[in-house]
């Protein structure tokens, strides 16, 4: 069976073709940094053929049309058909308390998907519009499943998925911390047990997902304690355009000093704020960084801003867990942003790490960054996301 698997998540799509006999990847590729002037497309095939250019990606529906035409047509087309496609998965952010496990796709599911948007306004609406997309392209033929984000963390104890509000706000509408980036988290998590040749229910592990946008994760026995995106991925620490968390009081001055309703004040913390924010440059590390190596101040002080908050949300990680065995890093930045590594882990000594200054030099591969013999060990661990989606797409549709 052939599965296309796609990742919308709020600026780009991801997309991988498995043959799941032997679980090989046909082809991969991404769209990213949609609707910017930097927009971007690249893409390879299992025998080495690639593509890689800027292109104009106004919104996703031009991006699924780029992906399903580089499949089947130009130089690096790996099928003759669409057809030849038996499944497809979607990554989803946000089920809430109505999905914690994949489903397949039907316009119950879709409909409730969208309705969540309120929780993930960055990143529903997009899954939506892939949904969608493939609607149109492949018809009712083809089976969709939806791998949700937040089933991973549905395990957590309501110490730490409940808010200090009033209680009614929970029985009624269903507001607690929900998290997001499961799907990575599940796969990282577990990839890194085998890598320490454990079971994961005995390790302490703390899971960094960093990339335009981010969360950290605590797994103790098995499960995850706490995660620190919320009851929508606007929680935990800034991001490429989110605030992450903030003083509640701050939302509420703004608004009644500038006379600014409560769609444009989640405009402004989802999409205005963070890195972006402080920086005035861009979202993206590395036009960010580039220009914090040119002195500008204000790209500099967003960079060091968010890897502060990073340690701090390690930190209290570790204090729930009552220590930690190993902290993992991955997604687009965790991979690839070799000076935030070092300057997360060369800032948590007391925990007696030591960085492999040469192996952390190396980037968007599985390595220790930690030397031999450290007591909490480091790793740079690549998310596979599409093969977990891919995973549970097979196993749902199988049984059909």
């Amino acid at each position: 069976m052939k599965i296309l698997v796609i990742n919308c998540g709020s600026s780009s799509l991801k997309y991988q073709l498995f043959d799941m006999e032997g679980e090989k990847v046909l082809a991969k590729g991404i769209c990213e940094s949609i609707a910017t002037d930097m927009s971007h497309t690249k893409g390879s095939t299992f025998d080495g053929r690639s593509f890689d250019e800027y292109v104009d990606i106004p919104d996703h529906k031009v991006a699924f049309n780029i992906v399903k035409d580089a499949l089947v047509s130009g130089d690096c087309k790996v099928i003759d058909s669409l057809s030849e496609i038996g499944a497809i998965g979607h990554r989803v952010v946000q089920g809430g308390d109505v999905f914690t496990e994949s489903v397949l796709v039907d316009d119950s599911v879709l409909k409730a998907i969208d309705e969540l948007s309120v929780l993930a306004p960055l990143h529903n609406p997009a899954h939506v519009i892939g949904i969608e997309c493939c609607n149109e392209v492949f018809g009712d033929s083809v089976p969709q499943v939806a791998v949700f984000d937040n089933a991973f963390h549905s395990t957590m104890p309501e110490t730490s998925y409940m808010f200090g509000i009033p209680y009614k706000y929970y029985e009624e509408d269903h507001i607690r911390r929900y998290g997001a980036h499961g799907t990575s988290h599940r796969f990282v998590a577990y990839r890194t047990a085998e890598i320490v040749g454990k079971d994961l229910k005995d390790i302490k592990l703390i899971t960094c997902h960093l990339g335009n946008g981010c969360s950290i994760t605590a797994i103790k026995d098995g499960k995850v304690l706490d995660t620190s995106m919320g009851l929508t991925p606007l929680d935990g620490f800034i991001m490429g355009t989110r605030c992450g968390a903030i003083d509640p009081s701050v939302v509420t001055y703004i608004m009644d000093k500038h006379n600014i309703s409560p769609k444009e004040m989640d405009t402004i913390m989802n999409k205005q704020s963070g890195v972006l924010g402080i920086s005035g440059v861009h979202s993206d590390d590395r036009a960010v960084r580039a220009a914090a190596e040119e002195g500008n101040k204000r790209a500099k002080l967003a960079r060091d801003m968010q890897w502060y908050q990073i340690r701090k949300c390690i930190g209290s990680y570790v204090a729930a867990m009552d220590g930690v065995d190993v902290i993992t890093f991955t997604g687009g930045i965790g991979e690839n942003c070799t000076d935030l590594r070092e300057d997360v882990l060369k800032n948590l000594s007391y925990l007696g790490i030591e960085l492999n200054d040469e192996a952390n030099a190396v980037r968007g591969e599985e390595i220790e960054l930690t030397k031999p013999g450290c007591p909490v060990k480091a790793f740079c661990v690549p998310t596979n996301e599409e093969l977990a989606i891919a995973r549970d797409t097979k196993e749902i549709v199988e049984k059909l």
